[in-house]
């Protein structure tokens, strides 16, 4: 006889992590109750406003749970570079907003709380800055709740030149009211050969352009950076954690669970997130659940796939390329459905009829459990590669 599912059941070879639906970064595993190892939160985003933001988080007076601050180059430079992007970025005549810098936002474990705040803080930024080669300013804080302690590590994604580069004008040059360069004087002149409103000249000989900056490097955008922050930090945080402390490790990306997000101040997608985290974090206890029933991963990765990653593909090229966040919500409230139950097929099949259901006959097992969770013809979907 088979043993079931209890919640005493033993899952501690089993993965599982998501962040809270209230939008706290949860830095364990949660298997009913139990403790298992951690996976750690990074985040990157772009910096429009660099000086604002740098005193956000380093200013005491904004910042209640303030522990230390620590930065690689001095205000000058900081003030240098946001100057120097903001002029790069409307000589390119390029829309949007100009982004100044980057920022790290890394999830430390309750370890640290034990540890000295000000050398912790420089220990990662010293490591960062080795590592990529940039330039850093972080600060260290509790939240106000205090049950995250994390690090702002903003950097620069430009390299300061060894002399700055001075742009000499050979004869008078025109601008714009938005400061692109004009190829002729009559372009910028009235037919009195007055500068238009808004429009400006720089004279011949007078410095027209200086760069005290090298070029963005492009490897800050790519994933694979993020990426390869990710599992450098993590190494950091292990490398310093007690032998008996619980190790932290990336969220698997090629895994049958889903990663949550997290709900910034203000956001005001902060209901939709919330949604959809508790609906994730549904999805996740239910791979959990799977797994304590044998069902190998290559059957829920399989599941997952044609329960979520092919409809999600197929609403995202319906929408010409956007996502659309009523469709992603409804997708995963069908997966959900129809996970639970598969699942509930447990209790009713025999070994071997289990097995087959999640093995050779998975496609038809997923098909007639959709059908039964939502009572429509499941949609097809691609050519099934589990087979």
């Amino acid at each position: 006889m088979r043993a079931k599912y209890t919640h005493s059941t033993n899952l501690s070879g089993s993965y599982y992590g998501y962040f809270a639906p209230s939008g706290d970064i949860c830095l364990r595993f949660i298997e009913r109750g139990k403790s298992m190892e951690g996976i750690s939160f990074i985040q990157q985003s772009k910096l429009p406003n660099l000086k604002g933001r740098i005193d956000y988080i380093s200013n005491p007076e904004r910042q209640e749970n303030l522990y230390a601050t620590y930065s690689t180059a001095d205000d000058s430079y900081w003030r240098g570079l946001a100057r120097e992007n903001r002029e790069d970025f409307k000589r390119s005549g390029t829309s949007g907003k100009c982004i100044e810098a980057r920022e790290l936002i890394i999830a430390l474990p309750p370890a640290f709380d034990r540890y000295d705040y000000d050398q912790t803080l420089r220990y990662f930024v010293d490591k960062y800055k080795e590592r990529y080669d940039v330039e850093c300013t972080a600060a260290l804080h509790h939240n106000r709740r205090m049950n995250n302690l994390h690090i702002h590590l903003i950097y620069s994604e430009r390299k300061e030149l060894a002399e700055p580069v001075v742009k000499i004008a050979s004869r008078d040059r025109y601008y714009d009211s938005h400061g692109k360069h004009l190829r002729t004087k009559k372009e910028a002149t009235d037919e009195h050969g007055d500068l238009l409103p808004g429009y400006r000249v720089i004279k011949k000989g007078e410095v027209y352009e200086q760069h005290r900056f090298e070029k963005k490097r492009n490897i800050f955008k790519s994933a694979a950076f993020l990426d390869d922050v990710k599992v450098f930090m993590t190494d950091l945080m292990n490398e310093k954690l007690p032998e008996h402390a619980q190790k932290m490790y990336v969220f698997p990306k090629n895994s049958p669970y889903l990663p949550t997000k997290k709900i910034g101040k203000n956001n005001p997608k902060a209901a939709e997130i919330t949604e959809n985290n508790r609906l994730t974090d549904k999805w996740n206890k239910r791979i959990l659940q799977a797994q304590a029933y044998g069902v190998p991963k290559k059957s829920l990765m399989e599941t997952k796939r044609q329960l979520i990653n092919e409809p999600v593909s197929q609403s995202i090229t319906r929408s010409n390329g956007r996502k659309d966040p009523v469709s992603f919500r409804n997708i995963l409230i069908k997966a959900v459905e129809t996970l639970g139950i598969m699942l509930k097929q447990y209790r009713y099949m025999s070994r071997e009829d289990w097995a087959k259901a999640w093995g050779e006959a998975l496609g038809e097992f997923i098909k007639g459990c959709f059908e039964l969770a939502t009572g429509i013809d499941m949609p097809k979907v691609k050519h099934d590669r589990y087979r």
